[in-house]
Order: structure tokens, then sequence, then C-alpha cells
């Protein structure tokens, strides 16, 4: 079993950016696929970004492509997400997830969930 708790959103002008951190604690972090999901109000929540275990491969939504990194330190027990040039459509509640996925952007593969933290980017 594994918790999470992420920190890091808060409020940001369009065009600024922001940091997100998930500290995990339980057994054999570096087990795991993490990644970052989002959930604005009304909709789904959608998949953000994935990072493997040893972070050697990344895989990311097209909305975030090229403004988004997504990192990890094992040693830190430690996932990032860097969100550069933020819009407005990037507010939502981000979500750290852990799992053994055979596809990252599938939440159903996910067995482990944060609690969220808000990210609002104002126009």
């Amino acid at each position: 079993q594994v918790q999470l708790v992420e920190s890091g959103g808060g409020l940001v002008q369009a065009g600024g950016s922001l940091g997100l951190s998930c500290a995990a604690s339980g057994r054999s972090f570096s087990g795991y696929t993490m990644a970052w999901f989002r959930q604005a109000p009304g909709k789904e929540r959608e998949f953000v970004a994935a990072i493997s275990k040893s972070g050697g491969s990344t895989v990311y939504a097209d909305s975030v492509k090229g403004r988004f990194t997504i990192s990890r330190d094992n040693a830190k027990n430690t996932v990032y997400l860097q969100m550069n040039s933020l819009e407005p459509e990037d507010t939502a509640v981000y979500y750290c997830a852990a799992g053994q996925p055979v596809v990252p952007s599938r939440r159903e593969n996910y067995d482990y969930w944060g609690q969220g933290t808000q990210v609002t980017v104002s126009s």
C-alpha cells in the first residue's frame, strides 16, 4: 500500500508556471508507475502525464505536451509536475496516482490516489 499527498497548487496568471509535488509513503515507491490526472468542475477526470518506474519513459496528454514535465526522484519518494505556459483551461484539481497500468492514461489502472490539489489559472 502507498499513501500519496499532493502539494504546490495555487493561483497563477495565464502564461505563468507552477510546480506540483506528490510525496509517497509506503512500500516500494519505485515499483509503481506514477501519473497525474486532473478534474475540472463538471468534467471527468482526465489524464495529464505518467512516468515509468525508473523515470526513463514518460507520456503526456496532447493538451499539455510541450508545456508540462513529469519527473520523479525515487530516493525522495516524490513525483513532480512542472507546469509552464499555463492556460485557463488548465484550471482543475490535480491528482497524483500510483499503479501498475498497462495503458498509463486509463484511470482504472491506478490503485492509489492522492487527495488532490487545486490549480487555478486566471486570464
